[in-house]
């Protein structure tokens, strides 16, 4: 497979307008600025924090990558924008101090205070978030400023990471974030997670207000944040095999190898069969119909949830290529990147004469619990 997830061990949003409340368990994240909420004049900001386990980053890159090609993306799913009358940006960064997630959420009363918050790291009492004399390389807001606090963060431009979004552009955040899991692979940097906060904040003007909020790890919908790893694993080498490439159309294209039923450990090797729809009539003593051929070189998969109508993997001229060998076209699923109890289909896309085409013929399958 040459698309696999990961999801958060812990996040928190850190709001400066409730500096000591945390927001651990709740299920929204949240990148906003306001400007007099609550009776306080002063522009106000939230930020927040996603960590993920060092050991599954380790074990994707150890024993699922088989190429020296890869990428990881930050993703994180929108769950409600509004204010966004001008180009909005999202920056990201590493965490340059650890943290506690806590058990917090939002508005809770009385209010939550035993993990991190805008002012502390751990909990209320603790360790202050830095905000003066910062590390090599990191900052965060100074103490000289009515802003002081909300994290700390590796400010290297190779760690950085940003994603601007107008106001019809869809508000999911996808960030290549493959430079910061290289440092924390080997150890240039600690892995304390990321930081995502807007680019421009604290403006004292009740026109420059956007909320972006975001499902969180504690969601109880199918969007969590999740960290996509993409690799090439594309391989075409048919050996001995006579068969050939199909070169007409229109086709009639079949996934085989599906038994329609897996479970989260399961990882499956997909085979695509094809054959021209109308085969040109030839004398034979066998059928024509029995006869394979492999699918051209730019032919992908995408995988899409049937509920949502989302894909789950979408198509990419990189990282889904089907590959092929003696006996078929074929792509490789690891399903311990999918939701359970979740029916799923596949598409195929390829190119023959000049055109290309998309096939979804009922390719259906299911992950469940086990």
């Amino acid at each position: 497979m040459a698309v696999y997830k990961i999801f958060p061990e812990k996040d928190a949003t850190l709001y400066s307008l409730y500096e000591e409340m945390n927001t651990g368990l709740d299920e929204i994240l949240e990148a906003s600025l306001v400007v007099g909420d609550l009776g306080k004049p002063a522009p106000q900001a939230s930020r927040f924090l996603i960590q993920f386990f060092t050991s599954e980053i380790n074990d994707v890159i150890n024993t699922k990558i088989s190429s020296s090609t890869w990428q990881s993306n930050l993703r994180c799913f929108v769950a409600n924008e509004d204010g966004l009358n001008l180009d909005t940006t999202i920056m990201v960064f590493p965490v340059s101090g650890s943290w506690n997630m806590g058990t917090g959420k939002f508005a809770n009363s009385p209010e939550t205070q035993n993990g991190c918050s805008w002012v502390w790291r751990d909990y209320q009492g603790s360790t202050r978030w830095t905000t003066s004399s910062f590390a090599a390389g990191s900052t965060g807001s100074y103490s000289t400023s009515s802003d002081a606090g909300g994290g700390t963060w590796y400010i290297s431009g190779s760690y950085s990471g940003s994603q601007t979004f107008g106001y019809w552009d869809n508000k999911d955040i996808n960030i290549n974030v493959t430079n910061v899991l290289h440092a924390w692979y080997s150890s240039s940097i600690p892995n304390n997670g990321f930081i995502l906060k807007q680019d421009l904040e604290f403006v004292d003007n009740v026109n420059v207000q956007p909320n972006l909020k975001y499902f969180s790890v504690d969601t109880h919908t199918i969007y969590p944040p999740c960290l996509e790893f993409k690799w090439v694993d594309f391989t075409f080498n048919t050996g001995s095999s006579t068969q050939t490439t199909i070169n007409t159309i229109p086709a009639t294209i079949s996934v085989a190898e599906n038994p329609g039923i897996f479970y989260p450990s399961s990882i499956n090797k997909f085979r695509v069969n094809a054959r021209p729809t109308y085969p040109n009539r030839v004398f034979s003593t066998s059928s024509y119909f029995t006869n394979n051929f492999y699918l051209p070189t730019s032919s992908y998969y995408a995988v899409k949830d049937l509920t949502t109508n989302d894909y789950v993997i979408d198509f990419d001229t990189q990282y889904t290529k089907l590959s092929a060998d003696a006996t078929s076209s074929y792509f490789n699923l690891d399903m311990s990147g999918f939701e359970t109890e979740r029916y799923y289909e596949i598409f195929i896309k390829t190119t023959i004469g000049g055109s290309t085409f998309e096939f979804n013929d009922n390719f259906y399958f299911k992950i469940v619990n086990g």
